[in-house]
């Protein structure tokens, strides 16, 4: 689930795990969804596995909500119950980082 900074809208995902490898997260298909309303700023956001449990989102995921839009570094991630950190204290350098 993805919250807008501005609008407050709440779009949801779901993840396909094809074995084919070509499946996706359930944070792509909710970004997508945001993304076609116009929207490209993530307040916050949350992957559950079955039964509702918090989990943290993969590396691609959270590469991809960094490169939509630069203040997503800024999302608030549902990492666990009663816990979430910032996008970007789990992200490793960015890719234009000066190194």
């Amino acid at each position: 689930m993805c919250v807008d900074y501005d609008k407050g809208n709440v779009y949801l995902g779901v993840s396909i795990d094809a074995p084919s490898g070509m499946g996706f997260c359930a944070e792509h298909s909710a970004i997508a969804a945001m993304v076609t309303h116009g929207e490209h700023v993530i307040k916050k956001i949350v992957a559950v596995v079955e039964g509702g449990m918090p989990i943290s989102p993969c590396g691609r995921c959270r590469e991809f909500m960094s490169q939509i839009h630069e203040k997503n570094v800024d999302a608030e991630v549902i990492v666990g119950k009663n816990k979430s950190v910032k996008l970007k204290d789990l992200l490793p350098l960015p890719w234009d980082a000066e190194g």
